[in-house]
């Protein structure tokens, strides 16, 4: 099965692509930054209807949608048993079963996505894999403890040994026009994670505009961003297809005029496979074949895994399967 084998990266290449340095804040191309709302909607509603695959180019992109997957637990009643449970997950995402029928091997998600709690449980659990550990940070999802804090998490999760750090910017900055305040504070943050690669959550729900997440993109990848996120997963409205556009032009954008390419993470509300697909097409579309990597694309989700590997099991048994034979952990 060619189609699927030839999606497959080899681990995470994470230092093939040079790192966004940043610039300086550039405030006309900030200021001249526009958004067409309606025609972004309109571009955005048609979609999930043009892009769609069937068979053994769908089971690729599925498992190509598998190896860009943060594998997530934020919950309050997380335990170290359930973060290794995920882990062991991560590692093995699919049944051994379906995969052998695929003809695929070693099949991986692209990170394990956890509070700064968890982190030395998930670093311990994934010892011996090149999948990064990720850890939320800087007050999430709120953003809003004390700044010393936010910065001082950042520190402690890169010594419990987190690869990836998803902040969470002050909404408040965007609101209020306060471009310079984002700026600085994205750049400290981005400053604290030394070697560790860093994701900017804008909170995009709680933004008010397609306008607002255009600048914000925008800022937070001109102070050294290495990724742009849609949001925690903790807001009302979280990953939408017209703010995925909105960001994915702004990453394309950054490109054409830095020549650095910046990662893009679509969190919250992504649950079923063809969404999954539809999301990956908006990428190649937007950004190209390149971007189509775990180090340049990552899905935030949770149950996101569980639905692709029933389909699958569909696509290799020609049977649909209850939800409890793909557990989690």
């Amino acid at each position: 099965m060619d189609q699927v084998t030839e999606t497959l990266a080899p681990g995470l290449p994470q230092t093939v692509e040079p790192r966004n340095p940043g610039m300086d804040l550039d405030m006309d191309w900030v200021r001249a930054v526009q958004a067409n709302t309606s025609a972004i909607e309109r571009r955005a509603a048609t979609l999930p209807g043009r892009r769609s695959v069937k068979k053994d180019y769908q089971a690729a992109w599925l498992l190509k949608a598998i190896t860009c997957i943060d594998l997530t637990t934020l919950s309050g009643d997380d335990t170290e048993g359930r973060v290794r449970r995920l882990c062991a997950k991560a590692k093995q995402p699919v049944r051994a079963d379906i995969l052998e029928a695929l003809g695929v091997e070693g099949l991986t998600t692209g990170a394990v996505c956890v509070y700064h709690e968890m982190v030395p449980a998930a670093v311990a659990a994934l010892e011996g894999t090149n999948i990064p550990v990720a850890a939320v940070s800087t007050g999430f999802p709120a953003g809003l403890s004390p700044y010393r804090l936010r910065v001082a998490e950042i520190g402690e999760s890169v010594a419990a040994g987190a690869k990836e750090i998803d902040i969470v910017i002050s909404r408040r900055h965007v609101l209020t026009g306060d471009w310079q305040a984002l700026y600085d504070e994205m750049r400290e943050f981005r400053a604290a994670c030394g070697e560790a690669h860093v994701k900017a959550i804008l909170a995009t729900g709680e933004l008010g505009t397609l306008r607002n997440v255009a600048r914000a993109s925008l800022v937070c990848m001109m102070a050294g961003a290495d990724f742009i996120k849609t949001s925690t997963g903790k807001e009302g409205v979280n990953a939408t297809l017209p703010v995925s556009l909105v960001m994915m032009r702004a990453i394309r954008a950054y490109h054409e005029r830095t020549g650095f390419r910046v990662g893009y993470k679509p969190a919250g509300g992504i649950s079923k496979a063809k969404d999954a697909v539809t999301y990956l097409a908006l990428v190649k579309d937007e950004l190209g074949n390149r971007w189509l990597q775990p180090d340049l694309f990552r899905f935030g989700a949770s149950s996101l895994l569980g639905d692709i590997e029933r389909q699958l099991e569909h696509h290799v048994t020609g049977a649909y399967s209850a939800a409890w034979r793909h557990a989690a952990g």
